[in-house]
């Protein structure tokens, strides 16, 4: 763990949910990174790492991951190295979208559902998604490059009506007014 003025290191987001009931299809929920340049840092993602992926030189990847919920306490968990990026990226941006293959399905939806980012043992956000339980997806953190090359957390809950293919594509843009 980093102290403040070197900024963040290395965190880890983690995702829990309630299975669906026995009769229902299976809710699945997807932790997603996106990662800008220094030159687009609201432009493109340079790369997108989600259940399937991680990043080209493994400094973001899921440690774990569920389809289902099934399990105790978090269930999937991504873990960010920051401070190993390359300078050439300036920002990433992590969000949790709802899989729609049975249906549309919204965080309000879906019980006892929540996202921890962490670093070490210092909580930097807990949240229950209350404030975006009409979405189908959300942004929950954004980490930004400063001048001084260290990183910085920003609590990011925003909510999108998109599936996890299109979220990863708008994650990352300007928030609307």
């Amino acid at each position: 763990m980093n102290s403040d003025n070197q900024g963040v290191g290395k965190v880890e987001v983690r995702l829990k949910w309630d299975p669906s009931p026995w009769d229902q299809p299976p809710h699945h929920l997807d932790i997603i990174a996106a990662t800008y340049s220094a030159e687009a840092p609201y432009g493109r993602p340079v790369y997108v790492v989600h259940f399937d992926s991680r990043s080209p030189d493994g400094t973001i990847n899921m440690s774990r991951h569920s389809q289902t919920g099934q399990g105790f306490g978090f269930v999937e968990v991504m873990v960010l190295e920051l401070n190993r990026l390359a300078s050439s990226f300036a920002r990433v941006v992590v969000g949790v979208a709802i899989h729609q293959d049975s249906g549309r399905k919204t965080f309000g939806g879906i019980s006892n559902a929540g996202v921890l980012v962490v670093e070490g043992y210092k909580e930097l956000l807990k949240n229950d998604f209350a404030q975006v339980a009409g979405s189908t997806a959300a942004t929950v953190a954004e980490f930004t490059r400063d001048t001084s090359a260290a990183w910085k957390f920003h609590q990011m809950v925003r909510g999108f009506d998109s599936d996890p293919v299109v979220f990863a594509s708008e994650m990352g843009s300007t928030p609307r007014p």
